[in-house]
């Protein structure tokens, strides 16, 4: 018996899996590093025409993406992947359709009879473009979890076995290389979906300390929906969801829209900063509060014709110093703001069922709103944890 070779032959693909292994340190995201590895894949002699990677994202609103590189390109196109995709005939009886359901490889030689292969959409394209043959497998990452990548040429004959070879090769190497990056995204949308984008920037630079943060200076807005506890009570629990999303979605999106950084839900409220390290932050949250009245006004007339009682809501808006970073347990932190500024908004969101105004602003802050005609003053007030009566102003925007 022969002992083996232990130099085993070298493949086309060598010299993309060393630059894979220790050429791709520096680079962030997958898509750059898959449009680069597709096109060192041309330059080592594997005739590549089309290559598409797909992998699955925890996000809140997409299920996956997919990076798609031709010839010619120097950079991936990315489409986002709607978590309803697989009711869809995009999906149905595609090679993604196949590895989901557990398949190691699929293989399609182009060239022959259409009535003899695979049946899809797909592949008639490929066939319209003048690709010859096409390869699918999975791409293992840690736990189970299994991604797709792609590979089609328009080589005569199709892929040489060694072409085959070759890029098999790649796959455990690009397998570990996308999963830390696309585990990197994941924590960033992690972060920015539940702290938000300034916060999730913060503590992935390594701000998760209890105790440490830092003083801001911000205006302040809380936001908090009027008689949830009887909606909640009265409703079927999956119309409460619907529409404390509706709600959310409605103040939410313009506040982000603006600039403004939501902080936390807190049950049906809300809480939000502008920082006054921004251009106009006074009147970015005056903009965004315009745009998200307008909103509920449409969802409430949706609501109508539905039968549902109007929702109503109330905002405070306040200005001036926050403590704004880690607090929490030894085991569990919430980065937020605190200090007497973001209780003034609370208690102000609180006295707009007492003025009757359901959205009033601090005199702090309405001294700093340029278009003050805007601005109703209804009088001063006695604020619980507060010495001094507050001057209070309504905004009809």
């Amino acid at each position: 018996m022969s002992a083996p070779d232990k130099n085993p032959p070298a493949t086309l693909s060598d010299g993309v899996v060393d630059w894979l292994t220790n050429g791709t340190r520096d680079e962030r995201f997958i898509d750059n590093i898959f449009a680069q590895m597709c096109i060192r894949l041309q330059q080592a002699g594997i005739p590549l025409k089309r290559s598409t990677l797909h992998v699955l994202i925890h996000h809140p609103q997409w299920l996956g993406a997919r990076f798609m590189w031709s010839d010619g390109m120097r950079e991936a196109e990315i489409a986002r992947v709607d978590y309803d995709v697989r009711e869809r005939s995009e999906f149905i009886g595609s090679p993604a359709n196949e590895m989901f359901d557990g398949a190691t490889e699929v293989r399609e030689n182009l060239e022959r009879d259409p009535a003899l292969g695979r049946k899809h959409a797909l592949y008639d394209e490929m066939r319209t473009k003048g690709l010859t043959d096409y390869v699918a497998w999975p791409l293992y990452h840690t736990l189970g979890k299994r991604h797709l990548i792609t590979f089609a040429t328009d080589r005569p004959g199709g892929f040489e076995e060694a072409h085959i070879a070759a890029l098999k090769k790649l796959l455990p190497v690009l397998a570990l290389v996308s999963e830390i990056r696309v585990k990197n995204r994941l924590a960033r949308t992690l972060l920015e979906t539940y702290v938000g984008a300034h916060a999730g920037e913060l503590i992935l630079a390594g701000a998760t300390r209890r105790g440490t943060g830092t003083t801001v200076r911000a205006a302040i807005m809380i936001c908090d929906l009027r008689d949830f506890t009887k909606i909640s009570d009265n409703w079927p629990r999956d119309d409460v969801i619907d529409l404390l999303n509706d709600y959310f979605d409605a103040m939410s999106e313009p506040i982000a829209r603006h600039g403004g950084e939501i902080l936390k839900f807190i049950g049906d409220g809300l809480l939000a900063i502008f920082p006054l390290s921004q251009p106009n932050a006074c009147a970015n949250l005056l903009h965004a509060v315009t745009e998200a009245r307008a909103a509920m006004a449409a969802l409430n007339e949706r609501n109508n014709g539905s039968g549902r009682a109007p929702l109503n809501y109330g905002i405070g808006v306040h200005v001036g110093d926050v403590m704004y970073g880690n607090i929490g347990s030894t085991t569990r932190l919430d980065f937020t703001v605190i200090g007497p500024a973001v209780n003034m908004a609370s208690r102000l969101e609180a006295l707009t069922k007492q003025v009757g105004r359901p959205v009033l602003l601090s005199r702090d802050f309405a001294e700093l709103v340029e278009r003050k005609s805007e601005l109703e003053r209804v009088g001063e007030y006695e604020v619980r944890g507060f010495s001094d009566p507050i001057e209070l102003f309504a905004f009809h925007g």
